[in-house]
């Protein structure tokens, strides 16, 4: 593994999801200052996240017909000025055009930044993509930190401070990562022109990334609406107050950053589909146990269970996918990334409906149903080509 390598671009992930974690903690400030809607806050939210998992996998296409390094960069830039300039006007088509650069811009670097990793981490691509994973995870845990400060200090034009995260990581990103490339391009020549054409190529497997692009659909659902519904179960449930349900959101956070770290490494272990069936066939007795908990207390150690159903496999499906598709690595990345990320956004909304007629009781079993098709689905994922699964 080429650590500073992997380490760097986790850190370019870190700077891209700054914005978008920010985004969230903003929205309060654009409906105080701005006097936006909710629907037009929705909309913003729709702006960030569904166009962005849509091109997503175009942009991975692209990466793939050769070298695209400079969309990491290009990536971080767009991701921070678009958000950067979000808060220097009071139009709301203007914050909604800055928002989608924002999402442009995220989508533009996460496939070409996942086909990296997967070069670079050697025999420990899952270790690999953990680590650039965690970087993600903090951008969105530093984000909203980073917006309340700025904005309660400056107002609304305080986002330009995510401007200035992103213009300065994408310039360190240009200069260093063409040196870097061409080492290790370099080291790799002899290599390549010994194994030959045919290995480099590698296969697709469409089949098989179909069933997996389900199992990520239903995981995709599962990590949405448990940060939906979390917080209202348990003020239904034990009629506590909401900033209690937010240490509980909080814990599921920082319990992510480690069981993502550790999904990796267990995953270079004991193979890809091991990995993923471990993980999701925990999904829904968690989900189940929520529900027959007798207390608050009793959510912490179920919750880190329910993270490492989530995050623990994170590692897993992606690289899993990027091993279906060896040919076209940038494109299976935008994919598994996109789906992940936000289309079980989609069906959210249908859950809270069903809550809103018979309650959330029910939509925790639904849930729990969610999580046994992930399960289910697991088991029919066949072993990677070229027995890319077994562990080293």
């Amino acid at each position: 593994m080429h650590k500073f390598f992997v380490y760097l671009v986790s850190l370019g992930h870190f700077c891209v999801d700054l914005a978008p974690g920010a985004l969230p903690a903003i929205l309060p400030f654009f409906v105080l200052h701005n006097g936006l809607s909710y629907t037009e806050v929705a909309g913003l939210m729709f702006a960030s996240s569904f166009l962005s998992s849509l091109v997503q996998p175009l942009f991975g296409y692209w990466a793939d017909k050769s070298s695209r390094h400079w969309f990491m960069a290009f990536g971080i830039a767009l991701s921070g000025i678009g958000l950067g300039i979000s808060g220097l006007a009071g139009n709301y088509w203007f914050i909604f055009l800055a928002i989608t650069l924002m999402g442009l811009g995220s989508a533009l670097f996460h496939p070409e930044a996942a086909r990296v990793v997967n070069q670079t981490s050697g025999n420990h691509r899952a270790t690999g993509m953990g680590i650039f994973s965690v970087g993600g995870n903090a951008g969105f845990g530093v984000g909203p930190l980073i917006a309340a400060a700025a904005l309660t200090a400056w107002g609304n034009p305080g986002t330009a401070v995510f401007a200035v995260f992103g213009v300065l990581m994408a310039a360190v990103m240009l200069w260093i990562v063409p040196k870097m490339f061409a080492g290790i391009e370099s080291r790799k020549a002899s290599a390549t022109s010994t194994e030959g054409k045919k290995e480099t190529e590698g296969k697709n497997d469409w089949g098989a990334f179909g069933r997996l692009s389900i199992v990520i659909l239903c995981r995709s659902v599962a990590s949405t609406s448990i940060l939906a519904f979390l917080p209202l179960y348990c003020i239904h449930r034990f009629g506590v107050s909401e900033a209690v349900t937010s240490t509980l959101l909080a814990f599921l956070s920082i319990v992510g950053i480690f069981m993502t770290l550790a999904g990796g490494w267990l995953t270079d272990r004991v193979g890809l589909i091991r990995a993923c069936r471990w993980g999701y066939v925990f999904m829904a007795p968690a989900f189940a146990l929520l529900i027959f908990a007798p207390s608050l207390w009793w959510f912490y150690p179920i919750v880190a269970v329910i993270s490492f159903t989530l995050n623990g496999t994170y590692a897993a499906y992606v690289v899993l996918g990027q091993s279906y598709l060896s040919k076209n690595i940038g494109f299976a990345s935008g994919v598994t990334l996109g789906l992940s990320s936000s289309l079980g956004g989609i069906f959210t909304p249908l859950l809270g409906m069903l809550g809103d007629a018979y309650g959330l009781d029910l939509v925790m079993w639904v849930l729990v149903g969610i999580g046994a098709l992930c399960a289910l689905g697991s088991f029919i994922l066949p072993e990677p080509a070229g027995q890319l699964d077994v562990p080293n």
